[in-house]
């Protein structure tokens, strides 16, 4: 018996079969007693750090490419950046340099701040690096690309603007002018998120670029935006009519914001809504008015002669000087005796004898001159013929608003808007509940978009996981090594050693028999053996059954 026992014992050489086939190698390893042993902590172990992997992957918030492409001086620059700023970062495996998400824009303004990534110099610094025995082309696009970097930068020190590139088709000088073309350029925008830019900067923009480049014409400048929409306008592209519209709308913004200044600290952000129509007179108008002042005449020119009696029986000589009258001494007077055959006729006077020197007849020509006035009225465009406001308050629920309440809006809106009854004006003001949708809309975003409830969902997703493991993995690993460690322990012990009676296992009648215990003792023995090792017991038992059957 022995010898089989030695035969079945020894150790079998390895043949070519076994080493062929690893998982039975695998099998035996995992089936010697140490290995069986160690399991349950291996497996614990693995379960402790694939709940420790899941920690770290769902509590580390996800990466953003903060520069892509960077020369490896800048790379070193930025990260060492960061770092001082206590600001996590990382290389992916394309070089480029990640950050956390959250941590994406502070990165972005820490960086601009420092003048980083400095990469490779644009502008006039081109021109510094240019090789020597460059040629002429070689020379010109350099120059017309230090142009372009430069515009570029200029446009994105603009607010609203994001980033810039400028593209410059500046063609070669002919000494023939039918073979001359003017400049071009073309301009891409990118601007900030909700940002757009007004006609006044898109004009900006054009003259910037226009008066930057010689000979280039305002017209022969394009701007586009990141979405591909064109922003600059020519002169034929733009009418009156679209002109009229934006005029227009400029008018009722400002009349609404008007409002919303006035109404937000009485009733609340979301409590109103106000709405206005306008109608605005963009036509222009000129009249002249000539008006004359008939009482106030004046002579402007006067022009004549006139005849005068001969002095002394002269013949008219003239005498004195020429145009001076009063040089001249006068005439000595004579007085006339009427005649007493010739008595005058009744109702007709006695015509007196002309005196000599004196006027007898003349004949003048006068040009008067009247009070003018002209008046030239101009009606500039742009004075509003008609405005209509309609401002919807909010009502609660349950709580309607008083009509004094409301009679006192109306004049506050009335006052704010510049209601005028002679241009009809109309501002009507109501009360009514607003729809669940609209409120939801006054509110703002909803929590689950806001960014803390991705990070709080992501924390307490790692930890449930975590709790998980443990309590689903570890909890029950430990108890079954416990377990383990107890029966080991009692099979190990020889039954009876908490009495000081030392029994051999397994347990048989004639041990219990022989073990010179009481009854009691040995009941109690083998109850607690029954209880701790079930299966020991079972084997027991059916050893005693045979034992009993021979």
């Amino acid at each position: 018996m022995s010898n089989a026992i030695a035969t079945t014992d020894a150790p079998v050489p390895a043949t070519s079969g076994g080493a062929a086939n690893p998982l039975k190698q695998l099998g035996d390893i995992f089936a010697q007693p140490a290995v069986k042993r160690s399991l349950p902590l291996i497996f614990m172990l693995g379960l402790i750090g694939a709940a420790a992997l899941a920690w770290m992957m769902l509590s580390t918030p996800p990466q953003r490419v903060l520069f892509a492409n960077l020369p490896e001086s800048d790379k070193a620059a930025v990260a060492q950046a960061l770092d001082a700023a206590s600001i996590a970062n990382g290389i992916d495996g394309s070089g480029s340099i990640t950050v956390a998400e959250d941590d994406y824009h502070k990165a972005r303004m820490l960086l601009a701040g420092q003048d980083l990534p400095k990469a490779a110099p644009g502008g006039y610094a081109l021109l510094d690096n240019m090789p020597m025995g460059a040629s002429r082309a070689v020379e010109g696009e350099r120059l017309r690309q230090a142009r372009e970097t430069e515009l570029a930068r200029s446009i994105g020190a603009i607010d609203t603007v994001a980033e810039a590139r400028v593209h410059l088709a500046t063609p070669e000088a002919s000494v023939f002018v039918r073979d001359k073309a003017e400049p071009s350029a073309s301009v891409i925008v990118k601007l900030q998120p909700g940002r757009t830019l007004s006609d006044a900067q898109v004009r900006s923009i054009v003259n910037l670029v226009a008066s930057s480049v010689p000979g280039m014409k305002p017209d022969a400048v394009t701007i586009v935006d990141q979405m591909g929409a064109l922003l600059s306008k020519t002169g034929q592209e733009s009418s009156a009519g679209d002109a009229r519209i934006d005029f227009q709308n400029r008018v009722e913004d400002k009349v609404r914001q008007q409002l919303v200044t006035l109404l937000t600290p009485l009733l609340g952000a979301g409590n109103f809504s106000a709405e206005v129509q306008a109608e605005v007179d963009l036509d222009e108008n000129q009249a002249t008015r000539e008006s004359y002042d008939k009482e106030g005449t004046v002579v402007r020119a006067e022009q004549g002669n006139w005849t005068g009696a001969p002095r002394d029986g002269a013949a008219g000589a003239p005498g004195g000087i020429p145009g001076a009258l009063s040089n001249v001494p006068p005439a000595p007077s004579t007085v006339a005796t009427p005649t007493p055959g010739a008595p005058a006729q009744p109702g007709q006077p006695a015509t007196p004898a002309a005196a000599p020197g004196m006027k007898q007849s003349d004949s003048f020509t006068r040009t008067y001159s009247n009070g003018r006035e002209v008046s030239v009225t101009r009606n500039m465009p742009g004075s509003i013929k008609r405005l209509s406001v309609a401002v919807l308050l909010r009502e609660e629920p349950g709580k309607p608003r008083g009509q004094v309440e409301i009679r006192q809006i109306d004049e506050l809106v009335k006052a704010t808007v510049g209601y005028k009854a002679e241009r009809q004006d109309q501002v009507t003001v109501v009360s009514r509940k607003f729809s669940t949708n609209a409120a939801a809309e006054a509110e703002g975003i909803p929590f689950y978009e806001t960014p803390w409830f991705a990070m709080v969902a992501r924390n307490v997703t790692a930890l449930v996981i975590a709790l998980l493991v443990l309590l689903l993995g570890v909890r029950p690993l430990a108890r079954a090594l416990m377990r383990r460690r107890d029966d080991a322990r009692v099979a190990g012990a020889p039954m009876g050693a908490a009495d000081g009676v030392q029994l051999p296992t397994p347990v048989s009648p004639q041990m219990l028999a022989g073990s010179g215990l009481s009854l009691g003792d040995r009941v109690g023995l083998v109850r607690d053996f029954t209880r701790e090792n079930p299966a020991r017991a079972a084997l027991a038992v059916r050893d005693m059954i045979r034992t009993e059957g021979q």
